[in-house]
């Protein structure tokens, strides 16, 4: 590898990387991806995902150009539908309009358009019943906007992009960790690379970062989220250490986005410090939407209803890092057990059960008894029961007079048994990183393009703040790294449009 010369370099190997690479393909372009990851441990913080894709559809006609559907299965099935106008709504509301409006829309109006074409690449999708769907009269109902994950989840992903590459010729090298960028004549013209036989450089016409941010970063996390981060569990890969992030800024790249925000998750207590692909994501908690939370004091200390679990579930963990001991218990009665995830049904998990209150309270390892049984007594009682109980919707079944509300889905805890599920922080990805174009250009810090370097996935910032729409990550990563392949492989291949978009993929015009 020592006195190789490629036309793009891809920095990374996961959903945003390996869809980089395809469309540079597609251009002409020859593609080497760079993955610091040995093979086994390859994919990034894809391989641990669930799969969920955020897509704009209308409705079955929509879907069925990204999955095979069955006639039975379109027939008892009612998959409802996300609109364009729904998903900039969603994603301007849980950020708080801090979001970049061009960002946005690019990756609202190809959402579709990217999925139909990953699946010509070989990805399979499916309707995603077993997080996003409860049967209701006998038929499968969805909700949240989120209605398809990848075939196989996360590790289905990856392995279908990857033979996708395989496929093209785009060879991937592991455990070649890429740790700076050459500059000449104004313009990235290669990598150093790290790799098991030393140090080397390796020359392209263009390279595309696409290795992640950098919450596996200790040291980066307190520096930019804050003090106590260094405690959070990472729910993903332990490469994403911020590498493609440094290396731009050294050569003068813009930092971009919600710097001191990261995608954050209840995540089990005892959970190893970085993802366990055996397990994947099933350390997840989110079902808190029917029970409570409780802190070492026993006291409920968020809004469980605030909303449907896709938008407030990546911002909860920073909550319960803020807890004392950066802990808490979710806790359910028989009720809604059979509403649960699938997470609680694993084995790797911390749970205890009781047949009363007053035993459950004996068993929440940190939790003050007294102060948990003064909390559920309260909460019991406030529950506004004359206001029917929907899993599928906000059903303003919320609580009044107490100090912390229950805006949706509240139930008493009166039916046993209990369970209790011990969960602490587990962070995704960071929000902050370099700024991008909607053609996957990275900017230097007077907002022009750096000739020859592109960015994408969870390093591009200002997509996120605060806050993030379940499966926005994977479609974002896709949509922006078909862009910044596009643009880098016409660039390498000396397409003279290459500040041209690839037909089929760009801006549209948005219709109200």
């Amino acid at each position: 590898m020592k006195d190789l010369e490629v036309d793009v370099i891809v920095v990374g190997a996961g959903n945003a990387a390996m869809c980089a690479a395809l469309a540079a393909r597609e251009r002409g372009a020859n593609v080497l991806i760079l993955e610091a990851a040995p093979e086994a441990e390859s994919g990034g913080n894809s391989r641990y995902t669930a799969g969920a894709m955020r897509v704009v559809f209308t409705g079955a006609e929509d879907l069925v150009k990204v999955m095979d559907l069955s006639a039975p299965e379109i027939e008892n099935t009612d998959f409802g539908q996300y609109t364009r106008e729904q998903y900039y709504d969603d994603m301007a509301r849980v950020t708080g309009f801090r979001c970049d409006p061009d960002l946005v829309e690019m990756l609202v109006e190809n959402s579709l358009d990217t999925m139909v074409w990953m699946r010509g690449k070989g990805v399979r999708f499916q309707p995603s019943y077993g997080r996003q769907a409860f049967r209701v009269e006998g038929r499968f109902r969805f909700w949240g906007g989120l209605a398809v994950e990848a075939w196989g989840g996360g590790p289905g992903l990856v392995a279908n992009l990857a033979k996708a590459c395989e496929r093209e010729g785009i060879a991937i090298r592991y455990e070649s960790r890429a740790v700076s960028l050459i500059e000449e004549g104004g313009a990235v013209r290669g990598v150093t690379v790290r790799g098991t036989d030393g140090t080397f450089e390796i020359r392209s016409r263009a390279v595309v970062l696409a290795c992640g941010g950098f919450e596996s970063n200790a040291q980066w996390r307190t520096r930019y989220l804050g003090p106590g981060w260094d405690l959070a569990r990472v729910r993903g890969t332990r490469f994403n250490t911020g590498d493609g992030i440094r290396m731009a800024l050294e050569i003068g790249a813009m930092s971009y986005g919600n710097w001191s925000g990261c995608h954050s998750v209840a995540w089990d207590r005892n959970a190893p410090a970085f993802g366990d692909l055996s397990v994947g994501d099933n350390f997840q908690k989110h079902s808190y939407p029917f029970g409570i939370m409780v802190n070492a004091r026993g006291e409920r200390f968020v809004d469980e209803g605030a909303d449907l679990r896709n938008y407030t579930y990546a911002k909860y963990g920073r909550v319960v890092l803020e807890q004392p001991g950066q802990f808490a218990w979710q806790v359910f009665d028989a009720k809604v057990t059979h509403l649960l995830r699938d997470e609680y049904r694993i084995r790797e998990m911390t749970k205890v059960t009781a047949d009363s209150l007053e035993a459950l309270a004996g068993k929440l390892e940190g939790v003050d008894p007294a102060g948990f049984l003064r909390t559920v007594r309260a909460y019991n009682q406030a529950v506004r029961t004359e206001v029917a109980f929907n899993p599928t919707t906000k059903d303003g079944r919320g609580t009044d007079g107490l100090e912390v509300p229950k805006s949706n889905w509240a139930q008493a805890l009166d039916t046993p048994p209990f369970e209790a599920y011990a969960v602490t922080c587990g962070i995704t990805f960071t929000f902050g990183g370099l700024r991008v174009d909607t053609r996957g250009r990275v900017l230097d810090i007077t907002e022009r393009p750096i000739p020859g370097l592109y960015g994408a996935g969870e390093l591009a910032g200002g997509l996120f703040y605060f806050n993030y729409p379940g499966g926005t990550g994977l479609m974002s990563g896709a949509v922006f790294g078909r862009m910044a392949g596009a643009s880098a492989g016409a660039r390498a291949t000396g397409d003279h449009n290459s500040d041209s978009l690839e037909p089929g993929v760009g801006r549209r015009a948005r219709t109200s």
